[in-house]
């Protein structure tokens, strides 16, 4: 049997009979899932779950936003037994970026799922009883905010102020909705020197002329607004700064735009270190955000599957590229067409790639940036079942991480860390009857969520694809796609272009994606995917290691010699420990220590022993002891796992 037929095999045989006995969830309480909640209203909500479910339910202020608003924190457990903060966690975080809310509205109805479920899902009663849930919905809310202003604009970022254009100013150039169509959208104009045209199989999207097969450009793309600080460039230094989920510490995105000016730079990213660190007792994380390791698992060799990129965006995010490196070196170009990420000329030649003169020639150790081989399996498992039980296929919203607390979670904290879009989009026009993702084929991968200045998902700053990789690089045919999927499934993701009178550039169309289209569903499609997510986070939560002393026995020798034989188990799916949670020296191992003076023990194992990692499913740990003692005398033997719990049994001499 193949590992990867092993583990499916365990896994199944583990879970699978409890978990669909336990498999009905009552109805939710107050809440309103039909639609998107305020910052306001999202308190309210975790407020009254903790107030409601005052056992189960604590609800816990992790950090300040700049603009003063709360991250909450609500951890939900059966206090009764074991101290939580002994038993394996499952970590639920979302909404990192602002533009994300699918992301908390999912977590917030799995936390209520959780909570009122509890008196009539055996499943959800063995959960609460054994392990503890920390659940982050609002990561960002002052970017989450900007989703419910006046004027929509999809700004992934929080709310620091941010010298994007390196002139002095901050936040002094930021997009306008000039046609007052309440949101911002991208704007066409044409331009002898522009390097886009219109595509020839959809008027509505644009794509870079092919110069080799004789295509001529004509075009240029903007965010919709003006050169509000008349430094020819438009848009370019926006409201808003850091986005979140490019700010944590591994493969920190240095010198990227919306990354912040140093790593944990953030009040959010600052207060969710805190409070990860603390609760070492987490044993697995799942996020919801804009990257995916779920629908489209790390291949065999721990490789991250590729992000998409949706090009009419991309270009957008283009027109701007220039403005990063005025104050760095002499910029002579009105507009950079062709020069920054995605186009190959640019002076980034990867992600992370120092600017001239900073930091080059030094040598570094590159961060880790696969799945360790003996992990990959676990990862490739665990998404089969998410696909099986959400139904999705394909992703609407994907980027290549680069800073974001996912992957933070597992090469630097160490444990399994999963990200998801948690929705997903039929592929082509045909099947696409919802965007549950229900409907959709396999594969595919989905696009980089809308983006505007201050926000940036896709395939510019902040956002999709490292420096040096081509900007619309086999994304044609995606754009495509998602405007044939909106069509079908009847979503208005896409605003016709109109024409419009633009003060300095004269005349120009404005339309394009419309802002949340490419990382939200519709609201009526909230209730559907936070049931199947409450199953996938059962499930998950049902996986988590736990160590047991499964055997032991006590023989006497004469002359009051006695042998004592224990075997410590791992009766969870996962390891104690990931082979990259080894690698990284991220999780302590675990300790066998049998209760004598070691000066009793005449031979065999030590008082006190560590292992580095067990694996799951029944794999065991042996030890033996001849020691010194009485008979009748007891001695308790304990095993403590940092992520797995901890057991004890008492012995008795005899």
């Amino acid at each position: 049997m193949t590992t990867q037929a092993f583990l499916r095999a365990a896994c199944v045989a583990a879970v699978g009979a409890a978990f669909i006995a336990g498999g009905s969830y009552s109805p939710l309480a107050a809440a309103d899932y039909t639609r998107y909640q305020t910052y306001d209203e999202m308190t309210a909500a975790l407020r009254d779950l903790a107030k409601t479910h005052a056992k189960l339910a604590k609800l816990v202020e992790v950090a300040k936003s700049r603009e003063g608003r709360s991250v909450w924190a609500l951890e939900i457990a059966n206090p009764d037994g074991r101290p939580v903060r002994e038993r394996p966690a499952l970590l639920i975080a979302a909404n990192f970026e602002g533009d994300q809310v699918i992301g908390s509205a999912l977590a917030l109805y799995v936390a209520d799922q959780l909570l009122t479920g509890y008196a009539s899902s055996p499943t959800i009663k063995e959960r609460l009883d054994g392990h503890v849930f920390y659940v982050i919905p609002r990561a960002n809310p002052d970017g989450a905010e900007a989703m419910f202003g006046a004027v929509k604009s999809a700004r992934k970022t929080n709310a620091a102020k941010f010298d994007s254009d390196n002139d002095g100013r901050l936040d002094e150039d930021g997009p306008e909705d000039l046609n007052k169509d309440g949101v911002i959208s991208m704007m066409r104009v044409k331009d002898p020197k522009g390097p886009y045209m219109i595509h020839p199989d959809d008027p509505r999207l644009m794509r870079r002329a092919d110069a080799a097969k004789g295509e001529a450009g004509g075009y240029s793309i903007f965010w919709e607004g003006t050169d509000n600080d008349s430094d020819g460039f438009i848009n370019e230094d926006p409201a808003g700064g850091v986005d979140l989920n490019r700010n944590f510490q591994h493969q920190y995105p240095y010198y990227t735009p919306d990354a912040g000016p140093h790593m944990a730079s953030e009040p959010e990213v600052r207060g969710i270190l805190d409070y990860v660190l603390a609760r070492r007792n987490i044993a697995a994380i799942l996020t919801f955000g804009e990257s995916d390791n779920l629908v489209s698992p790390p291949t065999r060799t721990g490789a991250h599957a590729p992000a998409s990129v949706v090009d009419l965006i991309a270009f957008a995010n283009q027109s701007v590229e220039g403005a990063r490196t005025v104050g760095r070196f002499q910029q002579s170009q009105q507009f950079s067409f062709g020069r920054g990420r995605g186009f190959g000329g640019g002076d980034d030649a990867g992600r992370g790639a120092a600017p001239a003169g900073r930091g080059g020639g030094r040598g570094a150790t590159p961060p880790a940036t696969t799945v360790a081989p003996a992990d990959a399996e676990y990862f490739r498992t665990i998404s089969d079942k998410y696909r099986q039980l959400t139904g999705i296929r394909a992703t609407p919203a994907t980027r290549i991480p680069g800073g974001a607390f996912f992957e933070y979670g597992y090469y630097q904290f160490g444990v399994p860390s999963f990200s998801t879009p948690g929705w997903g989009i039929a592929q082509g026009a045909q099947g696409a009857q919802d965007a549950t993702g229900a409907q959709a084929a396999t594969g595919g991968r989905g696009a980089q969520g809308g983006g505007v200045p201050g926000g940036r998902g896709l395939g510019g700053p902040g956002g999709a694809a490292p420096g040096g990789d081509a900007a619309e690089s086999g994304t044609a045919a995606f754009d495509l796609r998602l405007t044939r999927w909106m069509d079908a499934a009847k979503v208005d993701g896409f605003i016709n272009w109109q024409p419009y009178k633009h003060p300095t550039l004269g005349d120009v169309e404005i339309g394009g994606f419309r802002p949340y289209a490419l990382s939200n569903p519709d609201a009526s499609k909230i209730a559907d995917l936070g049931k199947s997510h409450t199953e996938f986070t059962t499930y998950l939560a049902s996986l988590l290691p736990k160590v047991a002393i499964a055997d032991t026995s006590v023989k006497s020798l004469g002359g009051g010699l006695y042998r004592i034989k224990a075997e410590v188990e791992n009766s969870g799916f996962l390891p104690t420990s990931m082979a990259q949670g080894v690698r990284a020296r991220a999780v302590a191992p675990t300790m066998v220590q049998l209760g004598v003076d070691p000066a009793a023990i005449v031979s065999g194992s030590p008082k006190t022993n560590f292992f580095p990692s067990l694996a799951g499913t029944g794999r065991r740990q042996t030890y033996e002891w001849i020691v010194k003692g009485t008979p009748g005398a007891t001695v308790t033997l304990k095993a403590v796992a940092q992520k797995a719990g901890s057991a004890t049994a008492t012995l008795t001499l005899k």
